[in-house]
C-alpha cells in the first residue's frame, strides 16, 4: 500500500500494489456505499480533471453538481467527481468547510453547484435539551431542525437514546449540523490565545 501525499490531516491517495484506488472503493461511513458519490474508472489518475482554486459564495449560472456528505465536505485537496461524471481536482490553500459556499469556480470559468448529499440519519424527538446534552457530552454533530434532533445514523448512539426514552426514527437526508461554539461551522479545538 502506498499513500505518496501526506498532510497532517490526511493521505488522499492510497493504491495498492497493482494501481488500485483504495479510496474509491473504501465503504463510506454508516452509508453501506464505496467510493464517492460516483465511481471513478480505477485507471484515472488523482490529477485527472480540471483544478479547482476558487469557492463561490453564489452562483450564476452553475452547468454541474456535486454531492458530498458530512465527511465529505471537509477537504483541503481532493478529487471529487461531478454528477455528470466529470472529474475535477480541488486544491485549496487550507483545510475548508464546504458546507458554506455555494459552489466552485474552475479554471475554465465552468461553475459547479455544491449541495449536501443524503445520507443515513437518525431523527430523535423527546425531552430535546436532555438529549441534546447527552449527544453533545459525546462530542457528536447534531442538526436542530425545529422540534427535533437529526445526528448521523449510529446504532450505539441510537441505544443510548432510547434508553433515555427518545423517539428515534432512520432517515436518509443531507446533513446540517450547528457549528461549533469557538468558528463558523466546525471546530477543531481552539487556541488559548485566540481569547
Amino acid at each position: 500500500m502506498c499513500c505518496r501525499w501526506r498532510s497532517g490531516i490526511s493521505c488522499f491517495e492510497v493504491r495498492d500494489d497493482q494501481g488500485t484506488d483504495l479510496l474509491a472503493t473504501a465503504p463510506i461511513r454508516g452509508s453501506g456505499r464505496t467510493g464517492s458519490a460516483r465511481q471513478v474508472s480505477p485507471g484515472d489518475s488523482m490529477h485527472g480533471g480540471i483544478s479547482v482554486t476558487t469557492l463561490l459564495s453564489h452562483l450564476h449560472a452553475p452547468t454541474d453538481t456535486i454531492r458530498l456528505d458530512y465527511d465529505a465536505r471537509l477537504v483541503r485537496r481532493k478529487r471529487l467527481v461531478t454528477e455528470r461524471g466529470q472529474a475535477v481536482m480541488l486544491d485549496l490553500p487550507e483545510l475548508t468547510d464546504l458546507s458554506h459556499h455555494a459552489g466552485l469556480r474552475l479554471d475554465d470559468g465552468t461553475e459547479i453547484a455544491l449541495e449536501a448529499a443524503a445520507e443515513p440519519v437518525l431523527v430523535i424527538k423527546g425531552n430535546l435539551p436532555s438529549l441534546a446534552w447527552h449527544i453533545g457530552n459525546r462530542h457528536t454533530p447534531c442538526q436542530i431542525d425545529g422540534d427535533t434532533l437529526v445526528i448521523r445514523d449510529d446504532h450505539v448512539l441510537r441505544a443510548m437514546l432510547e434508553g433515555l426514552g427518545a423517539q428515534v426514527t432512520a432517515d436518509t437526508r443531507p446533513f446540517h449540523p450547528e457549528g461549533g461554539a469557538y468558528g463558523h461551522g466546525r471546530t477543531f479545538g481552539h487556541d488559548p490565545h485566540d481569547h
